[in-house]
């Protein structure tokens, strides 16, 4: 006989899970019990606010494709990781939120910090139950995987109550994780496909998810280089394609550059994997028509729930994006010219004028490309900042990128520690504003006691950016409620055990990155950036003057 939280701990080291990441609370204390006795099969990562606990849950996913675990709670714990569980849906990342309940003796009494996680998180979460019947534990568990990691991943949000992890059972563990075979295309469908590309006279392959293999990742660039096609990411995930690779165009995101927006308006046939189609990647749903495209799309996804969802496609296939890739053969076009043409615009896109800003980021970037290592990981949380990892480093086929789809702030430096709790010997830098480093920065107590202390850039302006250049572009010269005083950020970082230091010339940067990547205990480094430089091509300056001039001619 055991209890419930044993019996949930033997499940889960039984379907591989090394790292959980939490809050304690006294809602689930048989479960902290039971990992007592996982040290070095699966460590609870203790956390400091459960907000970010669900960041690091959310970007294990991301990272590795298994489900990355939060262990928070009840009431004030889970609403504290709902920033986590949205930011994990939008990012299609798989992840497991398990949260204290009352007992079931107490339920619908409003009992202390009771919360209704059916009703509260049911569209929030891909799935979101409740344990009411303890010899139903391995099969909720199960299920629970197989969901967050099939079809398109995601969260799912699994109540403990007390009395079902304190009642004792006879009931068997999972002895593994079910082997789900990826769904394959239909061959008349992908025939079909594959004669509309090779129609084409201006086709485009758009791509994202965060559920491929480097298998996968390998057959879709065999693809699209042996049939020259320009390829485009989905926001926030160019890493999931080399951008060194000839045929790669750029990323269709937040801040979208030109050349990107004209080829997705002028395609006249694109084939999207694995893409949900977000507000971001489309540009608030202007590129393609609501809901008939000019383009003609075609549209995969492992989700039948995506196709069609927004966009009718002239043909949706129903199959996951390795197997998809792994069936494609090479089509030939006269679009040559059109595809060196999208990847020397995406190449033009690197040359900046200087910034105006003591530290100039487009310099910094620079020095980043030439020095880190190829399978380093970027992490950034949101802001104006977010230009540099997002549109300024070129990602090859190791490298990473961890960023929220759900434009969350706080989310890089809980990404960043999750990505070196996974990844011990890689190098990993988060990219962070100082108002996006202070949403979490009591993290660093967390990388701090788990010994996973990544390289933090603070990019130190002063002010909440992209709202302020909101400001700016719609009430110029009227700044409210975006100006920020902030503390040492050296002295903070010192205090939790990094290196830390203050960067005030460009100049000076690449020794002090050296400094910090020699490092035993992570750094940060503060960096003295001018507000005038929230755009990497127009001034605060210019942007108020503008909004100035347009104003005076109405």
């Amino acid at each position: 006989m055991k209890n419930g939280g044993q019996l949930l701990v033997e499940c889960l080291v039984a379907l591989g899970a090394r790292k959980a990441f939490g809050v304690p609370g006294e809602s689930y204390l048989a479960v902290l019990d039971a990992l007592h006795d996982t040290r070095g099969k699966l460590d609870f990562v203790l956390c400091r606010n459960e907000g970010g606990a669900a960041f690091m849950a959310a970007a294990w996913g991301k990272l590795t494709g298994a489900p990355g675990l939060c262990l928070v709670t009840r009431g004030p714990g889970v609403t504290n990781a709902s920033i986590g569980i949205h930011t994990a849906m939008q990012d299609s990342a798989p992840m497991l939120v398990f949260v204290g309940q009352v007992g079931t003796d107490m339920k619908g009494r409003e009992a202390f910090q009771e919360i209704d996680y059916r009703a509260v998180f049911g569209s929030m979460a891909k799935w979101a139950v409740e344990i009411d019947r303890i010899e139903r534990l391995p099969e909720i568990i199960g299920r629970a995987w197989v969901t967050a990691t099939t079809g398109r991943p995601g969260p799912v949000v699994i109540a403990l109550p007390e009395d079902m992890l304190t009642s004792l059972t006879d009931a068997a563990p999972l002895q593994g994780p079910a082997r789900i075979a990826e769904a394959a295309p239909d061959p008349v469908a992908l025939a079909d496909a594959m004669a509309m590309l090779a129609a084409a006279k201006r086709p485009l392959l758009l791509m994202g998810g965060c559920n491929w293999t480097e298998a996968g990742q390998t057959a879709l660039q065999a693809f699209a280089e042996a049939s020259d096609i320009p390829v485009v990411a989905a926001f926030r995930y160019q890493d999931q394609f080399d951008n060194f690779s000839p045929v790669y165009a750029g990323e269709a995101g937040v801040g979208m550059p030109p050349n990107v927006r004209a080829l997705m308006r002028d395609a006249d046939t694109i084939l999207a994997v694995n893409v949900r189609f977000g507000e971001m990647t489309t540009d608030a749903y202007t590129l393609l028509d609501v809901p008939l495209p000019k383009q003609r799309l075609i549209h995969v996804h492992a989700s039948d729930r995506e196709i069609g969802k927004i966009y009718q496609p002239a043909l949706g296939l129903h199959a996951g994006p390795n197997a998809f890739a792994a069936a494609l053969q090479p089509v030939k076009g006269d679009w040559a010219d059109w595809r060196a043409k999208a990847r020397a615009a995406w190449e033009a896109g690197f040359d900046l004028p200087p910034q105006p800003s003591p530290v100039d980021m487009g310099l910094a970037t620079a020095h980043l490309r030439e020095v880190l290592p190829a399978d380093a990981i970027l992490t950034n949380g949101a802001g104006n900042f977010t230009v540099w990892p997002n549109k300024f480093y070129k990602f090859g086929a190791k490298a990473r990128l961890l960023a929220p789809q759900s434009g969350a702030m706080g989310y890089g430096v809980p990404a960043a520690i999750a990505a070196k709790v996974a990844f011990p010997d890689r190098t990993v830098v988060c990219f962070a504003g100082d108002g996006d480093f202070q949403m979490n920065c009591q993290e660093l107590g967390t990388a701090m006691q788990a010994g996973a202390q990544p390289i933090i850039l603070i990019l130190n302006n002063g002010t909440y950016g992209t709202i302020r250049a909101h400001q700016e572009r719609n009430y110029p010269a009227r700044v409210s409620g975006t100006t920020l005083e902030n503390p040492d950020f050296s002295a903070l970082a010192r205090s939790y055990g990094f290196h830390a230091e203050r960067v005030d010339r460009t100049e000076d940067f690449p020794a002090a990155f050296a400094r910090a990547r020699a490092s035993r205990t992570g750094a940060v480094l503060d960096l003295n950036i001018s507000a005038e430089a929230l755009t990497p091509r127009q001034t605060l300056t210019q942007m108020r003057e503008a909004a100035l001039a347009a104003k005076d001619k109405t």
